[in-house]
């Protein structure tokens, strides 16, 4: 260990992968292709239907928006709902790749991260010769909202762990507790799957602003009054959708040692702790 980091190799894909799909906000036909990347480099979105295919890096530093989804924005260009793919590199160990996108939204496949993280293991990872920065907090971060009713905090822990609750006045949903110890194999078998969640009564308000346009039945679990209108795949899928989000999220600060500790958090306040841990470990 040195100056607060654990030195490990850094990875790359082993063999490029691609999905296709629509996007979840923009409703738009989109292509994918996740290719490796040389040492050092990043984790780097790259708008291939823009003229001089501009470069977006995924740090915290370049998150500009957080309304339903994390928004990246660097060189003139902008990639919004990148939390599931995030998610997915962070667990599989990615440092380093390069993912060429059609369009300003990736797809939304099963609106979970499942498909992205077994596109990654499809093709492996690879050490490379240089060492990964891994930050190991030697304090205590914490993100409030204005009223104090939701908070994000991250503490020092060997090992990467979250703690989430969720809490929805919905009947149907109420508080949701997660705590889990974030390996690849727990990941694939209890996080991962989850989808992200709609309130039936909001979707067309959502959709009048341009968002959830790609949503459907098969990629969003939705809920009225009466109850769900698509089989869940997890009883608590809320809280373990929420969980796949802050990884993803807190990725943007770089591989962490920590327990991360949150209540009723979403993108707006996880960006907030990752920017606060990206200055000071950058």
């Amino acid at each position: 260990m040195k100056g607060g980091y654990v030195l490990q190799r850094q990875q790359t894909l082993r063999d490029k992968t691609t999905c296709i799909g629509i996007g979840l906000h923009s409703g738009k036909d989109v292509s994918l292709e996740i290719k490796p990347a040389e040492v050092d480099s990043g984790i780097i979105f790259v708008r291939t239907d823009l003229p001089e295919r501009p470069k977006i890096h995924a740090t915290a530093e370049n998150v500009t928006a957080t309304m339903r989804a994390t928004t990246l924005e660097e060189n003139g260009a902008k990639v919004f709902t990148v939390e599931h793919l995030m998610s997915a590199l962070s667990v599989s160990g990615v440092d380093n790749c390069e993912i060429e996108i059609s369009a300003e939204e990736p797809p939304v496949l099963n609106g979970n991260s499942i498909d992205f993280f077994r596109m990654i293991k499809s093709v492996g990872t690879i050490e490379q010769d240089a060492e990964r920065k891994i930050i190991r907090p030697k304090k205590i971060y914490r993100v409030d909202d204005e009223d104090g009713k939701r908070f994000v905090m991250a503490l020092p822990y060997d090992g990467f762990r979250v703690s989430f609750v969720s809490v929805n006045p919905h009947k149907l949903i109420g508080i949701q507790y997660g705590d889990y110890e974030i390996t690849e194999e727990i990941y694939e078998r209890e996080i991962a799957s989850a989808r992200t969640i709609a309130y039936e009564k909001e979707i067309a308000a959502l959709q009048s602003m341009g968002l959830g346009l790609g949503g459907t039945l098969e990629n969003v679990i939705v809920y009225n009054d009466n109850g769900w209108l698509n089989e869940l795949n997890y009883p608590d899928e809320l809280v373990r959708h929420k969980i796949l989000d802050l990884i993803g999220d807190m990725r943007l600060a770089g591989f962490m040692n920590c327990h991360i500790v949150a209540t009723a958090s979403g993108h707006a306040l996880n960006t907030q702790l990752a920017k606060k841990i990206y200055a000071d470990c950058k």
